[in-house]
């Protein structure tokens, strides 16, 4: 009572960081041949309800948690045929399938789920946990986080609660802001990512050149990862 939704975010963003375990430094070897590993966790939705006999596929929280378990130990374990000396996660990008009591996506869009919307947080929580603690075993490890139109509410405090969680880690950093895209340069190589139910993919190499101009005249290559569309674009 008399609090306002910003000042309980805090006070819960707190109490994590108050519990928060020591990590400690993980001192690694510097390679001349180094390479970045991209790991894009998209479009989970995790508590997202499926039947087979309506969909001929079936899919709830547990088989999201273990697609998205076995996914980044198949791309940690093809990677080992290289040098990995970071880890770009990228997180958020619907992971969340619902973000309201009522179970509807941040706009009100009523969705079947497989577990209350509670739950299905404290799960994403600790599966994200798990994973980057997997990652962060391998190389030093920088989140990304990016909004999205099925959690943007919930997917947002998702990522500040794992931000507060691994603060005592100095090989894991964070670019967790709310904005819809993100940028990261790697050597020569500037890696932009989004949801991607924003601006229109034509627009999003010109955004690039402004958004992150202090990074674009020193870079060669430039990509930039999208998520959201779930099924194939097609041109007649």
């Amino acid at each position: 009572e008399g609090k306002t939704l910003e000042e309980i975010k805090e006070e819960i963003l707190e109490g994590i960081k108050s519990i928060a375990p020591k990590y400690p430094k993980i001192k690694r070897k510097a390679s001349k041949e180094a390479h970045l590993l991209f790991i894009g966790l998209a479009d989970l939705h995790l508590g997202k309800l499926s039947s087979v006999y309506e969909t001929g596929d079936p899919y709830n929280h547990l088989i999201a948690e273990q697609r998205a378990k076995e996914g980044i130990k198949g791309l940690l374990d093809k990677s080992t045929g290289f040098n990995i000396d970071k880890i770009v996660f990228n997180i958020g990008n619907d992971m969340l399938h619902v973000d309201t009591p009522k179970n509807t996506t941040t706009s009100g869009t009523t969705q079947d789920a497989s577990l209350m919307w509670y739950d299905a947080f404290r799960m994403a929580f600790k599966l994200l946990v798990d994973l980057i603690e997997t990652c962060r075993a391998v190389a030093d490890v920088h989140v990304v986080y990016d909004p999205s139109n099925h959690d943007y509410m919930s997917g947002f405090m998702l990522a500040q609660g794992i931000e507060a969680w691994f603060r005592n880690s100095k090989n894991i950093t964070f670019d967790v802001s709310i904005a819809h895209r993100k940028y990261y340069k790697y050597g020569r190589n500037l890696i932009g990512t989004t949801h991607g139910d924003g601006a229109k993919s034509d627009k999003l190499p010109q955004l690039m050149s402004i958004e992150a101009k202090e990074y674009w005249v020193d870079c060669e290559q430039y990509y930039i990862y999208t998520k959201h569309l779930h099924h194939k674009g097609r041109k007649d």
